[in-house]
C-alpha cells in the first residue's frame, strides 16, 4: 500500500473528531505546495517532505500532534506551535477536540518549512563545485 493510501486507511479508522482534525490538517498542508510528497515512516507515522522532511503528524489519546523537524528555526507569526517549545530543533502543534485549524497559518508555516529545507540543502552543495564541473566539461 502507498504512503498516501495508507494515510487515508489511518484518517478512516479515527472515527472521532481526531479523524476529522487529521484530515483538515493533511488538506491544509498538501494545498500549501503541490510538490509535497507523502510518506509513511517509523512504524506509522505520516510524514510530509519537500526538499526534507516538513513535519510528521500522529494521533494520540487526547490529541492530534503535528510536529515541524525543524520547527526551532521557523518564523510563527500566528504562535501556532504550542509544543515542544523547550526544543533546539523541533517545534509541534497539538490540535485538542474542538480547536480550529487556521489553515492560511498552517500553509504559511509549511511553506516556510519548505524554503528552510531549500536553504539548508543549497549550503551542503559545496563551493566550487559548479565551476569544477564547468572546468571539467572545457578540457
Amino acid at each position: 500500500m502507498n504512503p498516501s493510501a495508507r494515510i487515508d486507511q489511518l484518517i478512516a479508522e479515527l472515527t472521532d473528531w481526531r479523524g476529522k482534525t487529521f484530515a483538515g490538517i493533511r488538506k491544509s498542508i498538501l494545498a500549501a505546495d503541490r510538490e509535497i510528497i507523502e510518506e509513511w515512516k517509523w512504524m506509522g507515522s505520516p510524514v510530509w517532505s519537500r526538499d526534507g522532511m516538513i513535519a510528521v503528524a500522529n494521533a494520540h489519546k487526547g490529541k492530534v500532534k503535528l510536529t515541524f523537524a525543524h520547527g526551532a528555526r521557523l518564523p510563527d507569526p500566528d504562535e501556532l506551535f504550542n509544543a515542544g517549545l523547550e526544543g533546539n530543533a523541533r517545534r509541534a502543534i497539538d490540535f485538542f477536540e474542538g480547536d480550529k485549524i487556521n489553515e492560511r497559518a498552517l500553509k504559511n508555516l509549511v511553506r516556510a518549512a519548505i524554503e528552510y529545507n531549500q536553504t539548508k540543502s543549497k549550503k551542503k552543495t559545496p563551493e566550487g563545485t559548479q565551476a569544477k564541473a564547468r572546468k571539467s566539461k572545457k578540457a
